[in-house]
């Protein structure tokens, strides 16, 4: 048999609270504590969910519970808010209805979080696919950065929603979510400048300080320290369990996956940071010449830094928040400010600023997330919106969240007994009217055009002359004074006549869920919402791309000067809206209650959950289901979970559903009036008639079961019998098999050891045949062994004798050859032992020298000059032979490792050896510099690049020389070139080419043999380089420049060589004049350095300084 689970298996209390039986209100408050004390959050009322808030976590939400309700009826497994979400679910899927999910509730009472468990289920269910994916991600994605805008801390909720919200959720026809669209309903903006004690502004500014990084937070000209903004409270800054840094990351990634473009985050941080130096901005009073009081901004540096966030220039502003003006027709009025009307307009701004933000950002998300498809969707809409709100000060936000409450039970009722009466309709049960309380009259009350309080507080609002509170509340005195759900001190339905407990600036209305006293202070400036017109002109001004978007009736060009429509027609126009759009979906409803004040766990306030149960029409909610039939269930799963009470229909039914279940009651003998038959559902009055058919059901379940234990333990001992028998049969054979085995292995054993005995004797025996025979063969072998070796010692003996006799011979012949040789050789010997021993004598002192050479062979370094003593006078020649070898060998091996470049510096160094060695006295210093040739890098030097592309040929020197003048003697810095074909002098400041020398013009150079750095090129009479004369230079390398062009001279074969001249007088040609440059020892004007002087018009005296002679480098 097939066994399912069902709403009435394993039960903790009643699941469903219209089969509760007796109903009380004692009785349900005790079913919902009894479950709620076993984790048993959710109760039904029929297709109504109850959520009690535990205010902890539950493992009743993981992906296995979302597998077990999903495509499951909606009371086949105990209550839970996925199988709402289910059936409301495949109803728009499968049966193409449009759906709505009404969750109601007060603050903390978990509305926000049953939400998001909504969401989350559907999106789950639902199709798989990226684009789907994406699309669900944004979905519930969008829930944190409302929640970060438009949720604060309360004293009741740590997460409480300060607005409400209304998501259509837009799906294809299979199933597969295609996007969204959100509506907000009357955001609690009135936060932003004041909140209570105990609670917190909204989330985004503690977590915008918290979380943002510092060079964010410097951008935004904020502080970390929240203590610094008069907007924010103090006393909950801090709150336990709320990680507001890791929130804001969540919350600026949930914005990127939604759509936020990375420069709209930073303008809606921009905002927000605005918001919070506008708190700051204070005024202090300043009196006018005339006597008027007029506000000035005290502290000019939050102005100027939000001014400077927004781009709206100081002084607008500044004027703004001092004076207003105000249009009629074609006159223009201004009047100043005073302090309480200048912190008004600041807080007005304030508000409007962050409210106008949050509806941006929703109409932005609605951007991202709606529908591309414009065929038509299946909708599925989520309600969450505030409970009822019954405080000890209540002002216009309570009344205008429990209007919206009222029009929600209104609703309620009517499509709870509109879905009842379809039912029945459509199952063909006669309809019964049920009488119930009708809220339409409060709803009248609040909402009538003519009478209504709305239209009151509007008209107030609007009328011309002095508007009060206090005007208001008289108008309502003499206008609602008859209603019968009004009471006020002067009404006549009050009885507190002669109570003063009613306060006069109050009034109480009688509400679905109980009286409620509000007090009229504030009503009309909410109602009003007033921003100046000064205010919302120089927010439009502004550079900020969104400010201008938020503000737009700033705009000069589109005045208009009709008065803005109130918050009060604003907020019914959109609750209208909010109706008729639910009249057209099939409604699911969540109500939720808060168990206790203190968000804690496992702790049940009974009275606190009695005044939610009655401001939330429970216990109406039940009779209404109950008036008719409290339980209907299809023939289908009724006959099947009781078809055990009824013998014609146990174990199995063969016809029809619905007879089978007659069978069955007919068999029951339930009474006729207690049921009644619809075309596919049973429908049953009185729930007592459920619990005896429970009650029969567990009884015959009982009986079930001991007939099957019967049935299970016969089995089990017959089966045990015959695994008994079946063993005994296994265990003989088995036995029978070891018996045999055992006796044929000692037959097998005593077999063997006769036969070894009878091997061991017939082996014993041949061994010792063998052992006899070997002895034998082992004497014979002896004894011809002794034989063989007494032959062969005698011939051995024979051996040694005869050859005794041939050695002896042998020895004498030697000593006669040796004797006569021996005479022979003193003849010889006689004649050339001389020379030999000369020969010898000499071999032996010339290895000795070659070896002592070796080892005292000094090193490779050409300029090492020390070589080894010379040992023998007669080995002069070929000493210094080998020494100038060995010198050259290693010249040679020292100039097998130079490179080309090194070889060239050598040969420079070589060349100006031979030009200057012993005949100039600077050269012996110049022979320790390297020759650098590009002093000035002018390849590389950006400065020069002009000049160096003006050269047809590769630069070979490059340095600053001083060109000396003629006329006094002094000099002035040029840049020398020297290429390949010419000698080019530049000036060094500018670069520009000075005089260009061609070197076959040049005919000699003159130097002095000071150590000085002066040299004369003389040029070739009338050559063109020649017109302006020679020229007279000093240079610090002289030698280098020399020997440059020497070389540079020498290189050209088509050119003469170029003379060098070394004399202390010589001449140059000026012009026309030759001018002796004569060169002195003494004591120069600039110390150490040669100074050039005139002395006459013929004569140019050069002062040396005097120097200790140095002695010539090689």
């Amino acid at each position: 048999m097939e066994v399912k689970t069902s709403l009435l298996d394993n039960m903790i209390g009643v699941g469903d609270m219209v089969l509760l039986e007796p109903l009380t209100e004692d009785s349900f408050l005790e079913n919902l504590k009894n479950r709620f004390d076993h984790n048993e959050i959710y109760t039904y009322i029929g297709s109504v969910v109850i959520s009690l808030n535990p205010y902890r976590s539950l493992p009743i939400y993981t992906p296995e519970k979302v597998e077990e309700y999903r495509n499951r009826n909606f009371y086949e497994l105990s209550p839970h808010i996925f199988a709402l979400a289910d059936e409301a679910y495949r109803s728009l899927r499968d049966q193409d209805k449009d759906q709505c999910i009404l969750i109601t509730g007060e603050s903390g009472a978990g509305k926000t979080e049953a939400s998001k468990l909504v969401m989350s289920y559907v999106a789950a269910v639902c199709g798989k696919g990226q684009e789907v994916n994406k699309v669900k991600e944004q979905l519930l994605q969008s829930n944190p950065v409302l929640e970060a805008f438009g949720n604060a801390k309360t004293v009741r909720n740590d997460n409480s929603s300060r607005f409400g919200k209304y998501m259509d959720i837009e799906f294809d026809f299979k199933g597969d979510p295609l996007g969204g669209v959100i509506s907000n309903y009357l955001l609690e903006k009135s936060r932003v400048v004041k909140q209570p004690r105990g609670e917190r502004n909204f989330h985004i500014f503690y977590q915008l300080l918290s979380g943002s990084s510092d060079d964010t937070l410097k951008k935004l000209k904020l502080d970390r320290d929240v203590g610094k903004y008069n907007y924010l409270s103090l006393d909950s800054a801090v709150v336990s369990g709320l990680d507001d840094a890791a929130n804001f990351r969540t919350v600026r990634n949930a914005m990127q996956i939604v759509g936020f473009m990375e420069d709209e985050m930073q303008s809606v941080l921009e905002l927000v940071a605005a918001v919070l130096k506008l708190g700051n901005i204070e005024f202090k009073p300043e009196s006018r010449c005339n006597g008027i009081d007029e506000s000035r901004v005290k502290d000019k540096n939050d102005l100027k830094e939000m001014c400077e966030l927004l781009g709206i220039e100081q002084s607008v502003l500044e004027r703004a928040f001092s004076y207003r003006t105000v249009e009629a027709k074609m006159e223009k009025v201004s009047t100043t400010l005073n302090v309480a009307q200048a912190y008004y307009a600041r807080d007005a701004l304030a508000k409007n600023l962050y409210s106008r933000l949050f509806s941006w950002l929703i109409t932005r998300i609605n951007g991202s997330i709606k529908a591309q498809a414009k065929t038509r969707h299946k909708v599925m809409g989520v309600l969450d919106i505030y409970g009822f709100e019954i405080f000890e000060d209540n002002s216009f936000e309570q009344f205008i969240i429990n209007y919206c409450n009222e029009k929600l039970q209104q609703i309620f009722i009517e499509l709870t007994l509109r879905e009842e009466q379809e039912e029945y309709i459509r199952e063909g049960i006669e309809w019964t009217n049920i009488e119930y309380f009708n809220n339409a009259i409060i709803c009248d009350l609040i909402e009538n055009n003519k009478n209504g309080i709305l239209a009151m507080l509007d008209e107030e609002c609007l009328r011309p002359g002095t508007v009060t509170d206090e005007t208001f509340l008289d108008k309502l005195n003499t206008v609602c004074a008859e209603h019968q759900h009004f009471e006020s001190r002067l009404s006549k339905n009050s009885k507190f006549l002669t109570d003063h407990s009613l306060p006069h600036n109050c009034f109480r209305i009688q509400h679905y869920a109980g009286k409620v006293l509000y007090g009229v202070e504030s009503f009309v400036d909410k109602n009003n919402d007033l921003l100046y017109r000064d205010l919302s002109q120089a927010m439009y001004k502004a550079n900020h791309s969104l400010i201008k978007q938020l503000f737009p009736e700033g705009n000069p060009a589109k005045v208009n000067l009709k008065r803005p429509p109130t918050a009060g027609f604003q907020f019914k126009a959109s609750v209208g809206t909010l109706m008729g759009n639910l009249q057209t979906k099939n409604p699911n409803y969540i109500r939720c209650i808060k168990p206790n004040d203190k968000k804690a766990s496992h702790v049940f306030t009974e009275s606190l959950v009695r005044h939610q149960l009655r401001y939330l029409g429970l216990m109406e909610n039940v009779r209404v289901r109950r008036a008719g039939y409290a339980f209907r269930q299809p023939y289908e799963p009724c006959l099947e979970r009781y078809k055990m009470l009824c013998k014609k229909t146990w174990p199995h039914w063969r016809g029809p559903a619905r007879e089978g279940v007659e069978v069955l009651l007919t068999d029951l003998q339930v009474p006729a009036e207690e049921f009644s038959y619809g075309r596919s559902k049973i429908f049953i009055r009185n729930p007592r008639t459920l619990f005896f058919l429970e009650e029969k059901r567990k009884q015959c379940l009982e009986d079930l079961a001991t007939l099957i234990q019967k049935i299970y333990r016969g089995w089990k001992c017959r089966s045990h019998f015959l695994l008994l028998k079946k063993s005994q049969i296994v265990v003989a054979a088995w036995y029978r098999r070891y018996s045999q085995q055992k006796k044929y292995q000692k037959i097998k054993s005593a077999t063997t050891v006769v036969q070894s005995y009878a091997r061991g004797w017939q082996a014993r025996k041949l061994l010792r045949e063998l052992k006899y025979q070997k002895r034998c063969e082992e004497a014979a072998t002896t004894i011809a062994a002794y034989w063989h070796g007494t032959q062969a010692r005698r011939e051995l003996r024979r051996l040694k004798e005869e050859a005794r006799r041939n050695h002896a011979v042998a020895v004498i012949w030697a000593f006669w050859q040796g004797l006569k040789v021996r005479r022979e050789y003193r003849k010889f010997f006689r004649a050339n032992a001389g020379k030999k021993i000369y020969n010898f004598t000499i071999q032996r002192i010339m290895q000795k020298y070659f070896v002592g050479l070796k080892n005292n062979m000094p090193s490779m370094s050409p300029v090492d000059k020390s070589w080894p003593a010379r040992p023998y006078l007669f080995l002069d020649g070929a000493h210094a032979a080998l020494r100038r070898i060995f010198h050259l060998w290693r010249c040679k091996k020292y100039r097998s490792q130079f490179t080309e470049e090194k070889k060239a510096v050598y040969e420079e160094k070589l060349e100006a050896s031979e030009l200057f060695k012993d005949k100039k006295a600077l050269y012996p210093s110049s022979v320790s510099q390297p020759f650098k040739g590009d002093y000035l890098e002018i390849n590389k030097n950006p400065k020069f690049q002009k000049l160096n592309s003006a050269l047809d040929d590769k630069v070979l020197l490059a340095d600053v020389v001083s060109k000396i003048n003629r006329a006094n003697g002094k000099g002035s810095a040029r840049i020398f070139l020297l290429t390949k074909k010419s000698v080019v002098l530049a000036d060094q400041k500018t670069g520009q080419v000075k005089a260009s020398v061609v070197l076959s013009d040049l005919a000699s150079v003159s130097v002095s043999t000071q150590t000085d750095g002066f040299f004369a090129l003389r040029l070739k009479e009338g050559t063109a380089s020649a017109v302006k004369g020679d020229f007279l230079l000093s240079s610090e390398h002289l030698i280098e420049i020399i020997t440059k062009l020497h070389r540079v001279g020498a290189a050209n074969a088509d050119k003469e060589k170029i003379n060098v001249d070394i004399s202390d007088e010589f001449l140059v040609q000026f012009k026309h004049d030759k001018v002796c440059v004569k060169f002195i020892q003494g004591s120069p004007k600039n110390g150490n350095n040669a100074s050039c002087k005139r002395k006459n018009n013929r004569l140019l005296e050069v002062s040396v300084p005097n120097t200790p002679s140095t002695p010539s480098t090689p």
